[in-house]
């Protein structure tokens, strides 16, 4: 897509460091260079004044993908794009049926009004939770990594949707300040929505997550 584009050899592309590795290495691979953006914290997806702050006079084009069911800020996206020539492109996630979706957001909805101890998602209009991400805050990675190690002991299938952001990869190392990307590599944790889940599973997955809950921040070991 981008090569068809005509972006190439000199050119520079605005991509997210929180996820996604392979869109950067799309850029690499017909010869540009990946410039990385941070985020909105709420979305996960492109922030559109990160994204401003990173155009060059080589930036050709900007990759925005949506990120765990939530719509990035395609309007303010498009207006840099606009504003400075570039070609803007999304990558989204595959489409849901849509009683998938109403059970997912049902089960979503069963959580917010349950968990404590960990920052619960923002909805927002047309969020689709192909994941259900929260934030377990305190000092960082070790705690998070440490609740969802708990949570695991606990019967609750837990994942880190992005360990390292691809910034920090040895391929794409790269030494800028992306704070709401690393803050949200450390925090985020992605629980179970899907729509096979009963109402037992969703009860042990509260339970779990609000025994913890406020130890988050401490010195404990979440009993692990």
């Amino acid at each position: 897509m981008l090569a068809t584009a005509g972006v190439g050899v000199g050119d520079e592309v605005v991509v997210p460091a929180f996820g996604n590795a392979e869109v950067a290495e799309a850029v690499a691979q017909v010869g540009a260079e990946p410039v990385f953006a941070d985020i909105d914290p709420v979305t996960y997806c492109l922030d559109a004044s990160a994204v401003e702050a990173a155009v060059t006079p080589r930036t050709a084009a900007v990759v925005v993908v949506h990120r765990f069911g939530r719509t990035a800020d395609m309007a303010g996206l498009r207006a840099v794009g606009q504003r400075h020539g570039l070609l803007v492109l999304e990558q989204g996630e595959s489409a849901a049926p849509y009683d998938e979706v109403a059970q997912r957001r049902q089960r979503a909805a069963y959580l917010d009004a349950r968990l404590k101890g960990v920052r619960t998602p923002e909805g927002g209009d047309g969020h689709t939770y192909q994941q259900y991400v929260v934030r377990v805050p305190g000092n960082g990675r070790p705690d998070r990594d440490a609740f969802a190690r708990a949570l695991r002991t606990r019967g609750v299938d837990c994942r880190v949707p992005v360990k390292t952001p691809v910034h920090r990869l040895p391929e794409f190392r790269r030494w800028v300040s992306l704070p709401e990307t690393e803050r949200a590599a450390d925090e985020t944790l992605a629980l179970p929505v899907d729509a096979s889940l009963t109402r037992r599973e969703m009860q042990r997955i509260v339970s779990a997550c609000n025994a913890l809950g406020g130890l988050v921040g401490s010195t404990a070991v979440f009993g692990v």
